[in-house]
């Protein structure tokens, strides 16, 4: 329904061309913004009610005494279920950092989330059959859960911003003697969203914007001629020319299939879109809000290392 309303306000109310790139980037972002911000306030404040229950410290010491890396598994199979692009899966990501989730496991959903979902899987095996989708959903989770992994254990806490640091390392909120009620309860919920969505929301519109000028202006045509080359640099170039882009599976698929049209090699083109759902400029962006530069840094040079590994296994087997 949000996607008709948003062409409906684009395409009829302000008359612009279906197809057109103003048009079509109009329409992304018309579209994307209510769909994350809506996202974002609910996530933020099921976090806070959740939280008015368990304190982050307890949160901390469950997943303490996980086996290492079930915490990343875990974290990697839930975006498995979760069928959001990168921007989206932000909002939970930083619902989990607020409820003291260790970092490593919290990156971990953040990869798998955009990258590895039921629609991106679905839409692999119509379009490539079961073996391409089955080895990108061993290569994507190994990816997600391996790249927790490292980013885990470096130990990289002190760069995450100020403020989040103090949510992570606060105690459980005072709701007052007793069993507090549910009024209580939603009251804290409210207060979560005013504290952290007060203070992303300008990054998540800036980082929309940005994904929407660049889908509606890719040139298409320059990418295939690139990723159809054998040459052993395609495959960074790919990653590279996805980084600055900005979509979700559904979307960037049909693009996939129209580079494979062109000459693209699966591998590379796979990489090419691994690149654009997981680690967005739009959405480093917006988790320039919640992360330092250098943890943002590592994050998409860990994830952008494992992607080009899966593009030369593809290129490799297949």
């Amino acid at each position: 329904m949000l996607d008709t309303f948003a062409a409906w306000l684009t395409f009829d109310l302000m008359g612009f061309v279906p197809g057109s790139r103003l048009g079509e980037a109009l329409w992304f972002f018309l579209y994307d913004t209510p769909k994350v911000l809506l996202l974002l306030v609910s996530v933020v404040f099921v976090m806070g009610v959740v939280h008015s229950y368990i304190s982050p410290e307890r949160t901390r010491a469950w997943l303490a005494n996980k086996p290492l890396g079930l915490g990343n598994v875990m974290a990697a199979g839930l975006g498995i279920v979760t069928p959001f692009c990168s921007c989206s899966a932000v909002p939970l990501f930083i619902g989990f950092l607020s409820a003291g989730v260790p970092l490593g496991v919290t990156f971990s959903f953040l990869i798998s989330a955009p990258m590895v979902n039921e629609v991106a899987l679905v839409l692999l095996f119509g379009l490539f059959g079961w073996k391409v989708a089955a080895l990108y959903l061993m290569l994507g989770l190994s990816v997600a859960i391996v790249a927790g992994l490292v980013i885990g254990r470096l130990g990289m806490e002190h760069h995450l911003e100020d403020w989040v640091r103090t949510i992570q390392m606060g105690a459980a909120p005072d709701l007052g003697n007793g069993n507090p009620g549910w009024r209580d309860r939603f009251g804290h919920g409210i207060a979560h969203v005013k504290e952290i969505v007060g203070r992303v929301w300008p990054w998540l519109i800036a980082g929309i914007a940005v994904g929407a000028g660049i889908h509606g202006y890719v040139p298409q045509d320059l990418m295939a001629g690139i990723m159809g080359k054998e040459q052993w640099w395609a495959v960074p170039a790919a990653v590279l020319l996805g980084v600055p882009m900005y979509s979700n599976a559904a979307g960037i698929l049909p693009v996939i299939q129209a580079l494979l049209g062109k000459g693209a090699a699966l591998g590379t083109a796979l990489a090419f879109m691994m690149s654009v759902i997981a680690i967005s400029l739009p959405e480093m962006i917006i988790l320039r809000k919640v992360l330092k530069p250098t943890l943002i840094a590592v994050f998409a040079g860990v994830v952008a290392a494992g992607i080009m590994l899966v593009g030369f296994v593809f290129n490799a087997v297949l």
